[in-house]
């Protein structure tokens, strides 16, 4: 089981836990949080004002857009690079994983449930009075589908460890010379 770092040696699970935390960070850069209308005159106002001001990537939005990718990002990357070693994988990293995957999703419906709170009292009435919606963007939806895809792989990390726990250890040559 302990094995140095190649890259034959990381398994699937492994992989695909860094592909959700790139998954997950390129999510931030695309749409969070879009306003829209369906009020033709109000629609020609929105489209004249500035595309920052009526789409929102991650880094503009809510603590709960930009937070939740980089626990999933920084979990990967561990995963992959010591995931292949004995005592961390005995450790806890596989469980480490699906808690911070846990975390992520958790923080990420924080954040759907307070989408409107990225606007402040005046903002969200004048919103109500002219029938903008404040909706969720393609990016939180990509990263939300990065997160579970991160938990039910560590999930299943979590029970490949298991499963490696119970097969005998194999016995050094040290060992078998006594």
């Amino acid at each position: 089981m302990t094995q140095p770092f190649f890259v034959k040696s990381v398994t699937w699970r492994e992989w695909l836990g860094l592909v959700a935390g790139l998954l997950a960070l390129g999510s931030t850069f695309l749409p969070w949080t879009t306003l829209s209308t369906n009020k033709p005159d109000i629609e020609v106002i929105l489209s004249q004002l500035p595309h920052d001001q009526v789409v929102r990537d991650a880094w503009d939005s809510s603590f709960f857009a930009w937070c939740p990718p980089l626990p999933l990002l920084l979990a990967g990357l561990v995963v992959v690079v010591f995931g292949r070693v004995r005592t961390v994988r005995v450790s806890g990293l596989p469980h480490l994983w699906l808690v911070v995957a846990a975390a992520s999703v958790l923080l990420m419906v924080i954040g759907w449930l307070t989408l409107d709170w990225e606007f402040d009292a005046d903002q969200r009435g004048i919103f109500e009075a002219a029938g903008i919606a404040i909706g969720p963007g393609f990016g939180r939806f990509l990263g939300m589908f990065a997160a579970l895809a991160s938990g039910v792989v560590a999930f299943l990390d979590v029970r490949a460890m298991r499963a490696e726990g119970k097969q005998p250890r194999k016995r050094s040559l040290r060992d078998k010379s006594r």
